[in-house]
């Protein structure tokens, strides 16, 4: 668990640079902060990271009990209401994150939406349906779109619905791809997010779940049928929010470009192996980046 927070005597170009390296040694599926983005945006965008991954980590890593995970989580939220009521926040990472959320002007709802989604993450395991998963990424990952495009000063509606489907189709690839990561976490308390009633429909028990991420047990056919149909709805979910990374224009257009063809790739890798992530979780490889590259290049 990184905690830029506790160097409350840092500057704020310290701390923002802090989070740059933070962004660049965590690996994800899409870029962050990368350098294809103009220089100006680097900076805001690494603060927006680190925030949400540092909050991801109180929600997620470390042997914490669910009470000091919540703790600290809440702990984030003093530090937003003390932002919001424009009083001096405890932190050097505030500072920095307050001074860029006044100078870009963004908004803070989207900050304490990610929070009340991590502060889900340590208390709700289950999923009853579809509505209820996306329930959950309006929270977990919209708000980062969000973010992201008020910062590029884009954040017109159609825009955000754009955003709001790419955010919510790669929240749902990461479910695909960490099932068996997110069935050991939250205190021995197996975390699914896949529907419940589609997991029924498709004839899968929690059992054969546990099996699976056991290896006591291959994948089925119904398995594989599950991970397809979860892998066409999420492609055009993606699919429906592509025509935002023409829209944005020079270095942004293309990161976005970069983003949605990341996620493109995940459900292409995860395809080939038929829905096998518990013995061939997929890792976008050089040879994928360059891929993406391509693609993002040529806006296919």
């Amino acid at each position: 668990m990184v905690n830029i927070c506790s160097t409350s005597s840092d500057s704020s170009v310290a701390v923002a640079q802090q989070s740059l390296d933070l962004a660049s040694r965590h690996y994800e599926n899409f870029p962050v902060a990368s350098c294809f983005l103009p220089e100006y945006l680097r900076q805001p965008i690494a603060l927006i990271y680190s925030f949400a991954r540092q909050a991801d980590d109180f929600a997620d890593e470390g042997d914490l009990t669910i009470e000091q995970r919540l703790n600290l989580l809440s702990s984030f939220r003093d530090e937003l209401d003390l932002l919001q009521a424009y009083i001096k926040p405890k932190s050097a990472f505030f500072m920095a994150l307050g001074q860029m959320i006044r100078e870009r002007k963004l908004p803070f709802a989207p900050f304490y939406d990610l929070l009340d989604a991590f502060s889900q993450d340590v208390t709700k395991t289950r999923y009853a349906d579809y509505e209820d998963v996306l329930d959950y990424c309006t929270r977990s990952a919209n708000p980062i779109g969000s973010l992201l495009l008020h910062l590029y000063q884009q954040a017109t509606p159609q825009n955000i619905t754009y955003s709001n489907q790419i955010c919510s189709a790669l929240q749902l690839i990461n479910f695909l791809q960490d099932i068996a990561i997110d069935f050991k976490k939250n205190e021995g308390k197996q975390r699914i997010y896949l529907c419940q009633d589609e997991l029924a429909a498709f004839g899968i028990s929690e059992q054969t779940i546990r099996a699976y991420v056991n290896a006591t047990q291959p994948i089925d056919d119904y398995w594989q049928q599950f991970m397809h149909f979860n892998l066409r709805r999420t492609h055009a979910l993606l699919n429906a929010g592509k025509p935002l990374g023409n829209i944005l224009k020079g270095r942004i257009g293309f990161e976005m470009r970069m983003i949605i063809a990341g996620g493109e790739r995940i459900i292409h890798k995860i395809s080939a192996v038929h829905g096998d992530v518990f013995n061939c979780r997929p890792k976008l490889n050089y040879w994928d980046w360059a891929i993406v590259f391509f693609k993002a290049l040529f806006k296919l």
